[in-house]
């Protein structure tokens, strides 16, 4: 007996730990299309399982649900995606990955030190500011985010 490949909004939500609240807000971003029954029920893709799925990693990964929504856009919906799709959607995010691992093991390195120096070492202190000179490269901690002071 085949599966079927269409599943309720309720097996979706068991399946995937979401709520089917969020579900159908995802649903409302374009992130999942439901198809409606004559009795105007939503029935999902099997294949739902598995964009949801990605939704809820990139999230954790600090994407933003339009960011996931772009990636997702170049997935199939009418079909389940392959390897090949997968792996083109992965491709966008590798850099943008790579660049926030280089970000975060540079910050755990200089955080390490900072908490530890009690500003000991203001000539090379990551945070450590003087005249706010940082402020003409823009907002934000700019020495830990890989600005070099002058």
């Amino acid at each position: 007996m085949p599966i079927d490949p269409e599943i309720t909004i309720g097996t979706l939500a068991r399946r995937t730990g979401l709520a089917v609240s969020a579900i159908r807000y995802y649903e409302t971003r374009g992130l999942v299309r439901a198809e409606r029954t004559a009795a105007g029920q939503r029935r999902f893709l099997r294949s739902d399982i598995r964009r949801l799925s990605f939704v809820m990693i990139a999230q954790k990964l600090g994407f933003t649900i339009t960011q996931i929504a772009e990636a997702l856009a170049s997935l199939p919906q009418e079909r389940t995606p392959t390897e090949a799709d997968w792996a083109a959607l992965s491709t966008e995010f590798r850099a943008d990955l790579d660049a926030r691992i280089d970000t975060l093991t540079k910050l755990r390195d200089q955080l390490d030190g900072c908490i530890g120096c009690g500003c000991l070492s203001l000539k090379r202190c990551g945070i450590y500011n003087p005249a706010d000179r940082a402020a003409q490269n823009g907002p934000g901690p700019r020495y830990l985010m890989g600005d070099r002071p002058p």
